[in-house]
C-alpha cells in the first residue's frame, strides 16, 4: 500500500511539474495584434500576410490581425494598448502625433515602416452627369466608415474643391464593398475610397456588366490640401486598364500608408518585427500587389511625417540609410 501510495505521489508530481512547463510555455509567447482596415481593403489581406510572417520568424510569438475603420480608430487602439501594430495612412498619422484634426491631444506614435501610396478614388457611373468633385454639391456621396483615413481625406477634398461636407453634401459613411452595392442600386450618386489599387470591391462593380463606372480626378485639390494640411499629399495617376472599362489614366491624390507603434515599444522587439518584414517582403507581395511598394530606399524620403521608432531606425541605419526623422 505504501508503494503504491508512493506512486501515486510521484505521478501528481510529475503532472504537476508538467502544468507548470506548461503555463510557463505559454506564458513566454508573446501576442502581437496588428490593427489594420475593412476586410475588403488592402490593409486587412496585408495585415493577415504580415501576422504570418511574424508567428514564423519571431521566437516565441503569435501575431494576429483584426479588421477595424482603419487609420484614426488604430491609433487610437495603439495607444490604448488595445493594438500593438497598426495601419495608418501619413496624414492622419500627422494629425494624432501633432494632436489635429480628431485628436484632442498628441498621440505617442512611432512610425516603423513606410508601406505604399493610398490613392484617393472617386467612384461614380458614367451617367451621373458627375465630372468633377463640385459636381457632387446635392449628391448622395459615401465618404468611408466613420473615423476611418478615407473620411478625413474625402472631407478634406470637399473643402478643398469648395463644398461644405455637413451642407452640401448627403453623406453616408459605408465601407467599399458596401458603397459599391448602394452605386450600382442607385442609392448612392458616388463614394470616395482610399486605398491602394486595385481595391476589390471596386473592380467586383467595374466588372459587372449592369453597370458602367467612371474615376473622378481628385489631384487638382492636392495644392490647396497641402497649403491648409502640411506636407503629407502627393499626386499621382491609376493607371489605364486597372478597373475594368477604365482605359486612361486617372489623376488622382495620393498618401503614403504607414505602420505604427506606440513611442514606447520595446526597442529590440521593434527591431526584430522590422527585420522579419523587410526579409520576408515577398510573402507579403503574394498577399497583394501593393507590398511590391515597400522599399528600404523609401524610408529615407520624407514618407512619414512623424518620427520613426529607435528600434526601427537601428534597422534601417545597419541597411545603410541616413534616417533623418
Amino acid at each position: 500500500m505504501r508503494f503504491v501510495s508512493l506512486k501515486k505521489e510521484v505521478v501528481c508530481t510529475v503532472l504537476a511539474m508538467l502544468g507548470v512547463a506548461m503555463v510557463s510555455s505559454a506564458s513566454a509567447e508573446k501576442r502581437l495584434s496588428i490593427a489594420t482596415g475593412p476586410a475588403s481593403g488592402v490593409y486587412f489581406p496585408l495585415g493577415g500576410a504580415m501576422a504570418k510572417v511574424l508567428t514564423g520568424n519571431l521566437p516565441d510569438t503569435i501575431a494576429t490581425h483584426e479588421a477595424t475603420s482603419a487609420s484614426a480608430d488604430n491609433i487610437r487602439m495603439v495607444v490604448a494598448g488595445k493594438a500593438d501594430i497598426a495601419f495608418s495612412q501619413a496624414d492622419t498619422a500627422w494629425d494624432g502625433y501633432k494632436g489635429y484634426g480628431k485628436f484632442d491631444q498628441r498621440q505617442p506614435i512611432r512610425a516603423i515602416a513606410v508601406l505604399y501610396p493610398n490613392s484617393l478614388q472617386l467612384i461614380t457611373l458614367r451617367d451621373s452627369g458627375i465630372a468633377r468633385i463640385a459636381d457632387l454639391h446635392g449628391k448622395r456621396v459615401s465618404t468611408g466608415p466613420k473615423g476611418s483615413g478615407t473620411e478625413i481625406w474625402a472631407l478634406r477634398m470637399l473643402q478643398a474643391a469648395g463644398l461644405d461636407p455637413e451642407k452640401d453634401v448627403v453623406r453616408h459613411s459605408l465601407g467599399p464593398t458596401e458603397s459599391a452595392a448602394a452605386l450600382k442600386e442607385k442609392k448612392l450618386d458616388a463614394f470616395v475610397w482610399s486605398s491602394g489599387v486595385p481595391t476589390k470591391a471596386i473592380t467586383d462593380l467595374a466588372r459587372d456588366a449592369t453597370v458602367k463606372i467612371q474615376l473622378l480626378n481628385t489631384a487638382y485639390v492636392v495644392n490647396s490640401m497641402l497649403r491648409k494640411y502640411g506636407p503629407v499629399y502627393t499626386d499621382g495617376d491609376i493607371a489605364a486598364n486597372v478597373y475594368p472599362g477604365v482605359s486612361k489614366p486617372v489623376p488622382v491624390s495620393q498618401v503614403w500608408n504607414l505602420l505604427i507603434v506606440r513611442a514606447d515599444m520595446d526597442e529590440g522587439l521593434v527591431y526584430n518585427v522590422v527585420k522579419a518584414l523587410f526579409e520576408h517582403k515577398t510573402d507579403l507581395v503574394v498577399a497583394h500587389a501593393d507590398a511590391a511598394n515597400i522599399d528600404l530606399k523609401t524610408q529615407a524620403k520624407g514618407g512619414s511625417p512623424i518620427p520613426f521608432h529607435p528600434g526601427a531606425k537601428k534597422y534601417f541605419q545597419e541597411q545603410g540609410l541616413r534616417i533623418l526623422r
